[in-house]
C-alpha cells in the first residue's frame, strides 16, 4: 500500500529533477514578463487600497494599532520604505470622506487589469489542463473586488491576532522559581502567525485563480513554496537596503516607488512561480 503518491515520492526521490523542470516551464510560460505585467498594475492599486482599507477598518480598531500592524506588512513588502508609504496613508486618513470616490474608482480599474493579466498569466500556466469550459465574464469581473474583500479582512485579522500575541510578551510565567518573560515566545509565534496568514491567502489564490480545478494540498504545496522563498528574499533585500543600497542617492524622490515596483514585481514572479510548481506536480 503506497503511502505516497506517484508524484510525491518523485518529488522526494529527485527534488533538483522537479526544480529545474519548474524553473524550465517557467522560463518557458514568459513568467518574468507576466510577473511584471502585474506588477504594474498592482502599483498604481496598492496605495489606494490600503488608504481605503484603513479609513474603513480604522472605525472598528484603533488607528494606532492598525498603523503598527500595517507598518510591519509593509517591510515585508517594501522593505526600507515601509514609513515612507504610512505618511502617504496617514495624511489621507482625516480626507477620507471627501477623496473615498476618486480612490475607490482609481483602486477598482487598476487592480481589475492586474487581475486580468494575472487571470491570463494563470491560464498560460495551467495549459495542460485544456479546461473546455470557460470562467463566466460575471466572476471574471467580480474576482479582483473579492479579492480586495479578502484582503481587508486579513488585515483585520492580522491586527487583532498581532495585539493578542504583543499582549503575550507582556506577561511573565513563573517557572521552577524564576519569572520567565514571555518576550522571545511570542516574537515566535508572531513569526509563525505571518507565515500562516501568507500560506492561507496564497493557497485561496491558488484555489480560486486558475480555471479548472485545484485540489487543496496541491494549492498548499505552491502557496508554502512562494511564502518559504519570499522570506529567504525577503532577508536579503532586508540587508542589502541597509547596507549596500544607494537608490535614494540615485533616485532621490523616487526611490519609494522605484523600491516598491522592485519587490512587487519580485513578489509577483513568485505568485506565479508556486502556480509553476502546482503545475509541474499536476503533470507528474
Amino acid at each position: 500500500m503506497h503511502l505516497l503518491s506517484h508524484a510525491t515520492e518523485y518529488v522526494l526521490k529527485h527534488p533538483l529533477a522537479f526544480a529545474r523542470q519548474t524553473v524550465r516551464g517557467f522560463a518557458g510560460n514568459q513568467g518574468m514578463l507576466l510577473a511584471s505585467a502585474i506588477a504594474n498594475y498592482a502599483l498604481l492599486s496598492v496605495l489606494p487600497l490600503l488608504i481605503l482599507s484603513v479609513i474603513a477598518l480604522s472605525h472598528v480598531i484603533e488607528p494606532a494599532e492598525l498603523f503598527d500592524t500595517l507598518g510591519r506588512y509593509l517591510e515585508w513588502l517594501v522593505p526600507s520604505q515601509s514609513r515612507a508609504v504610512l505618511a502617504d496613508v496617514s495624511s489621507f486618513l482625516d480626507n477620507g470622506a471627501t477623496i473615498g470616490v476618486v480612490l475607490l474608482v482609481t483602486m477598482l480599474f487598476f487592480s481589475s487589469l492586474a487581475f486580468s493579466v494575472l487571470e491570463k498569466a494563470m491560464a498560460v500556466i495551467f495549459a495542460h489542463r485544456k479546461a473546455v469550459q470557460k470562467r463566466h465574464a460575471l466572476v471574471s469581473a467580480i474576482l479582483p473586488y473579492s479579492f480586495m474583500l479578502l484582503l481587508s479582512t486579513a488585515l483585520l485579522v492580522v491586527t487583532v491576532g498581532s495585539v493578542a500575541l504583543q499582549s503575550i510578551a507582556q506577561e511573565n510565567v513563573h517557572l521552577l522559581g524564576r519569572d520567565w518573560s514571555l518576550l522571545g515566545l511570542s516574537g515566535l509565534l508572531l513569526s509563525l502567525f505571518d507565515f500562516g496568514v501568507q500560506t492561507a491567502i496564497l493557497t485561496v489564490f491558488y484555489l480560486i485563480l486558475p480555471v479548472g480545478r485545484t485540489r487543496l494540498h496541491h494549492a498548499l504545496i505552491g502557496a508554502v513554496t512562494a511564502a518559504a522563498i519570499w522570506g529567504v528574499i525577503h532577508l536579503i533585500l532586508v540587508w542589502y537596503f541597509a547596507t549596500l543600497s544607494k537608490a535614494s542617492i540615485v533616485y532621490g524622490s523616487l526611490t519609494t516607488a522605484v523600491v516598491a515596483l522592485f519587490t512587487m514585481e519580485i513578489a509577483a514572479t513568485l505568485l506565479l512561480f508556486g502556480a509553476q510548481v502546482i503545475s509541474e506536480y499536476e503533470r507528474l
